[in-house]
């Protein structure tokens, strides 16, 4: 499922059109990477998480050359599935 898929299917659900569903979306997405950029999480009760995990930095290798290189540390964003959802699967 794509981006236009999930505004159709929001659409749907929601009873609004289409360009009210975008927007929607849109807006949860800039909230959310708001959030994890001042460096809190979201927590949607049922849904999951989203939190930013920082990686350490480490030694790696270059695969073409077989050089050691220098990865330096980041953070990266990270989500973990609620309960619902990991039940909503099974």
């Amino acid at each position: 499922m794509n981006k236009s898929d999930l505004v159709e299917k929001m659409a749907e659900a929601a009873d609004i059109s289409k360009s009210a569903a975008a927007r929607a979306l849109d807006g949860l997405t800039d909230a959310v990477a708001v959030a994890l950029k001042n460096g809190q999480s979201v927590s949607l009760i049922g849904f999951g998480t989203f939190t930013v995990k920082e990686r350490a930095a480490r030694t790696g290798r270059n695969p073409q050359t077989g050089a050691s290189i220098e990865i330096a540390a980041s953070k990266t964003p990270s989500f973990k599935a609620g309960k619902a959802l990991k039940d909503a699967i099974q």
